[in-house]
């Protein structure tokens, strides 16, 4: 699927990048709606195209997956190569879990596994860097779904760490964001991916299908907000849009 009809002509378009034949953007997806942007869904895995250049867009977003950044599919190397367009161009990108697996990629990072074989599946701690906490408020706990994470590429940001995997959202230039966790889930995400993905949860270190929806009736406020105080910072409205390359100037 290429464009979405929409019935505001001229909407500026967030390109959103999915992994599965039934994927969803999510809460992401339906906060950027909101905030009067159209939303371009393509998945590459299933034969989309992606853009040479970010022109037609006012940002672009890598959801999760499944799979690895470090699998040898050609979507997924195809992927991770295009991402040199949002960041040469400095329109806003954000990586979600495998999204932020394959930005790293892109700068050279890398990507692997716990040493312990750790996993983080349910509810975990969550602690801004000095820097991070300069942004913005963080929630105390995020919701986690990965069994990878990712090191700190070279000229990158470290904007929030935890116990198990301590690189949990970065900053690249002005407008580049990678996130381990996974602020776009909704209740009904929840309840499939605790269902078809149920064989996780006894991988060491995940938490029992219960815990997950007993911490989204604690935490899920805190991400919520988060969540909207971020989409401030990196795209704003359609209306009124984030210009990054004038945030890059005043540094």
């Amino acid at each position: 699927m290429l464009f979405q009809p929409d019935p505001v002509k001229n909407r500026p378009k967030i390109l959103v990048i999915l992994h599965q034949e039934h994927s969803s953007p999510g809460r992401v997806g339906q906060e950027l709606v909101k905030r009067g942007f159209a939303l371009d869904i393509r998945k590459p895995r299933f034969g989309d195209s992606l853009p040479e250049t970010m022109a037609r867009h006012a940002g672009a977003v890598i959801f999760g997956g499944p799979m690895s950044a470090n699998d040898p599919d050609a979507f997924v190397q195809k992927e991770i190569d295009w991402i040199n367009v949002p960041l040469r161009e400095q329109k806003p990108f954000l990586g979600i879990c495998l999204g932020a697996q394959m930005m790293v990629k892109t700068l050279g990072g890398t990507v692997s596994g716990h040493g312990d074989g750790l996993v983080e599946i349910g509810y975990y701690p969550l602690r801004p860097t000095e820097t991070g906490d300069a942004l913005m408020d963080w929630p105390n706990k995020v919701y986690q779904w990965h069994r990878e994470g990712f090191d700190l590429p070279k000229g990158s940001e470290l904007l929030a760490t935890s116990p198990t995997y301590p690189n949990q959202a970065i900053r690249h230039g002005p407008a580049a964001y990678g996130i381990q966790f996974h602020p776009e889930l909704t209740h009904q995400m929840m309840v499939k991916w605790t269902t078809k993905g149920a064989p996780r949860m006894e991988l060491p270190g995940a938490q029992q299908r219960r815990d997950h929806f007993a911490g989204r009736f604690v935490y899920d406020p805190a991400v919520r907000k988060w969540l909207d105080r971020f989409l401030d910072l990196w795209i704003g409205t359609a209306a009124a849009p984030v210009e990054h390359s004038l945030l890059k100037a005043a540094e």
